[in-house]
């Protein structure tokens, strides 16, 4: 299984940037997928969860209401939009698939798979 993130780079603050993952070598529609970021000296964090159906998503209160995460499983293709971007968005981004099939949760422990990392980077 390969996860191959894409889409960061430098944008202003209050600007926009779309990532994109692309999930190859497993049945993608059976597993819910995530955004995590991490940043210089932190841990990783949970952004945002979306369910294998695409019908529930989850986000971590300090991306709420400024990113969206969507999928289309024909593509087998994950996305993240994110929207009024903030210095400190600045991070690592990486996508994730869970390790269990029909299973929604937020832990990175439970998802098995990862993408390389695409790097966001938010001047002031």
């Amino acid at each position: 299984v390969q996860l191959q993130a894409s889409g960061g780079g430098l944008v202003h603050t209050g600007g926009s940037l779309r990532l994109s993952c692309a999930v190859s070598g497993r049945t993608f529609s059976y597993y819910a997928v995530g955004w995590f970021r991490q940043a210089p000296g932190k841990e990783r964090e949970f952004l945002s969860v979306l369910s294998w159906s695409g019908s529930t998503t989850h986000y971590a209160d300090s991306v709420k209401g400024r990113f969206t995460i969507s999928r289309d499983n024909a593509k087998n293709t994950m996305y993240l939009q994110m929207n009024s971007l903030k210095p400190e968005d600045t991070a690592v981004y990486y996508c994730a698939a869970h390790r269990t099939a029909y299973r929604v949760s937020y832990s990175p422990a439970d998802f098995r798979y990862w993408g390389q990392g695409t790097l966001v980077t938010v001047s002031s």
